[in-house]
């Protein structure tokens, strides 16, 4: 069993990384050209003259530890997003190189990589089979230019999250062929995590698994994610970000949010939201012109209805946006779940249907 790097650029895998200014305890700082004192209005405490870590190890560490992988196995990322547009670049040749996408799914992975010259394949989700993955197509019909294959499980934006046996027979008939990339942003809000069983495979390292602390840590307008795969690969993606790209108010908040007590209150308001999602659900069901709300392990709901633009309008004139995703799937809203207040102001809203 090769390495899952050689499929990588060969300019990526000769990559030297950027050597920034080292700090040490107790010394003074004058070789990273900073500013000896901090910006007017800003706090001295916060030391925001100075520059963060080049690579934030104690985060690392601490999120290592929370999705049971190794400290080696880590890499942060400023969201789940920067790690999808760092494979892409690792691993695809622009004019030569693609990858493949399993549609209706998220938009950024072909955003990304259409940002670097690549091709898109798409192998669509059978939308009969309740959005399931086409294994069978993926594996006989793989194209020969394709380097990284995109899974979003739970999906965005259908809900359903995929059996990890069957991703594992996907990784091991791909293995040597191709980077298989898991997007498991959702994996708090269902009722399996696969990060464990796809890393620690001995039949196959091609697995990446990319996690977030947008969605159920709350903390969106933080960004920050972790891109979890085979060492080599995720020095090697290492070298390709830029040095201090996390922000020491980021790193900050993100510890606090790992510690013991926070991350027991996260379980709770999770657990919240699951009930509060089977709660719309039976709600949204009942309502005329509602054709099928799908089964979902994520913090949203995928609605098929009889006009998705009207139910949109409806949800606004009740002062809630939800989003019309009747561009990708037909007459569909994706609703995400909010607390029971602001959800209950949703179901009032519909109701003048």
């Amino acid at each position: 069993m090769g390495s899952v790097i050689e499929l990588a650029r060969p300019e990526i895998q000769q990559l030297v990384p950027y050597e920034a200014a080292n700090y040490a305890e107790g010394l003074v700082r004058l070789n990273a050209n900073e500013t000896p004192w901090p910006a007017p209005g800003s706090p001295a405490e916060a030391d925001l003259n100075h520059y963060p870590p080049e690579k934030p190890d104690a985060l690392r560490a601490a999120l290592a530890e929370y999705y049971g992988v190794t400290a080696e196995q880590t890499l942060v990322t400023r969201g789940s997003s920067e790690a999808i547009d760092l494979l892409i670049r690792c691993f695809c040749t622009a004019g030569q190189d693609s990858i493949v996408i399993c549609p209706p799914t998220f938009g950024m992975y072909r955003v990304y990589a259409d940002v670097q010259g690549a091709g898109v394949h798409e192998i669509p989700l059978l939308a009969e089979q309740g959005y399931a993955l086409d294994a069978d197509n993926i594996v006989r019909n793989w194209p020969d230019d394709a380097k990284v294959l995109f899974i979003c499980s739970p999906n965005n934006p259908t809900g359903n999250r995929f059996e990890t046996a069957e991703i594992d027979l996907i990784a091991r008939l791909l293995s040597g062929r191709a980077l298989v990339v898991v997007d498991a942003a959702y994996t708090e809000f269902g009722s399996d995590d696969p990060t464990h069983q796809l890393l620690n495979s001995t039949e196959f390292n091609n697995v990446v698994v990319l996690r977030t602390l947008s969605k159920a840590f709350g903390l969106a307008g933080a960004r920050c994610g972790a891109l979890l795969g085979p060492p080599e690969l995720v020095r090697m993606a290492g070298c390709v970000m830029p040095p201090y790209a996390l922000a020491k108010p980021v790193i900050e908040a993100v510890q606090a949010c790992l510690t013991p007590a926070a991350r027991d209150e996260i379980a709770e308001r999770v657990s919240t939201l699951r009930a509060e999602r089977e709660r719309v659900a039976a709600a949204l069901s009942a309502m005329p012109g509602v054709e099928q709300v799908y089964p979902s392990e994520a913090n949203f709901l995928l609605v098929r209805v009889s006009d998705s633009k009207r139910f949109a309008e409806l949800a606004m004139q009740g002062g809630v946006l939800v989003r019309n995703f009747g561009w990708q799937v037909p007459n569909c809203l994706r609703i995400t779940i909010g607390n029971e207040a602001q959800n209950n102001q949703l179901i009032d809203s519909l109701k003048q249907l």
